[in-house]
């Protein structure tokens, strides 16, 4: 069997054609390769023991009452908290650019995909709402496992297209989640600046934690282009022929103000931010997952 850490790698992600079996070998090949981890598990306090009766999980059973008494006696838990996780995916037409083993869009749907198969398996409430400039499809919350094959469906059956429009789309989503949850957004950003930034400031005052994925193409962050190139718009008829070598230093520098703009403009709305490069290995993206749930459920 191939080393679980090669599962997280883009071009092995990409051979694995079907959504479902893309999660599970990723999220378990993750969680194989980790320690015992302080993130999983909910938070749960013990209340009391009460005695065995045939059919209790014998998982719960306190062995060493038992070897005190002779006696079986089942641990009792009160659960301090679940959580509700919203997995927010951008189908734009930008999304879909890509000359490496995924495009945006499938890094950020096997991402999705992922987080719906690790949250369920803590037995936790996910939704799922892909977006361009309107919502194009949108689950509710539930915790059964079953709801992963909803999920998975809508991601596969989803092609990015049209433009973007985060101010219209985010107003929609506080509409739909009224209630407080941890909202997972995966998107480029890569339209209007300023709707972005308001629409991300609108969820975080209605008191969602927010973890923001900025994915982008190794392309669009390096501007690798040396020989004359057509660049054409895909969410817009524009276009332009140029020698790309002349624009590089300007391009790097405009993106940069850009990237630091929303980073800076997430940090002051307290929203957990990363930039994943669509080459990256996937572990990246589930870690800050990780951390971002200890963060919210800490706060409950």
């Amino acid at each position: 069997m191939p080393d679980s850490k090669e599962y997280l790698h883009p071009e092995a992600i990409r051979r694995i054609a079907s959504m479902e079996l893309r999660a599970r070998n990723i999220v378990e090949g993750f969680l194989s390769g980790m320690h015992r981890s302080p993130y999983f598990g909910q938070s749960v306090e013990f209340v009391q023991h009460r005695q065995y009766v045939p059919g209790d999980d014998l998982r719960h059973i306190d062995w060493k009452v038992w070897g005190r008494q002779d006696k079986l006696y089942i641990k009792q838990y009160e659960e301090d908290t679940s959580l509700r996780c919203t997995l927010l995916l951008d189908a734009s037409a930008s999304m879909s650019y890509g000359r490496g083993s995924l495009n945006k869009f499938d890094y950020a749907a096997t991402i999705c995909a992922c987080l719906a198969y690790l949250t369920l398996r803590q037995q936790d409430a996910v939704g799922l709402t892909v977006f361009d400039q309107k919502i194009q499809s949108r689950l509710p919350w539930r915790s059964s496992r079953s709801h992963l094959q909803g999920i998975f469906r809508a991601l596969q059956q989803t092609t990015p297209k049209d433009k973007t429009n985060l101010t219209k789309v985010f107003r929609e989503i506080n509409e739909t989640y009224p209630k407080r949850s941890l909202m997972v957004i995966a998107s480029d950003f890569l339209g209007s600046e300023a709707e972005t930034l308001k629409g991300l400031a609108a969820l975080k005052r209605s008191g969602h934690d927010i973890l923001v994925f900025h994915v982008m193409d190794d392309d669009e962050l390096d501007f690798p282009f040396n020989d004359p190139t057509r660049f054409e718009g895909m969410e817009s008829t524009d276009a332009l022929t140029c020698n790309p070598r002349a624009l590089r230093e300007g391009y790097l520098e405009s993106l940069q103000r850009f990237l630091d703009r929303v980073r800076h403009a997430c940090a002051s709305y307290q929203i957990d931010y990363q930039l994943i490069r669509t080459s990256r290995h996937m572990d990246a993206a589930l870690t800050a997952f990780l951390t971002s749930r200890m963060a919210h459920m800490r706060k409950k």
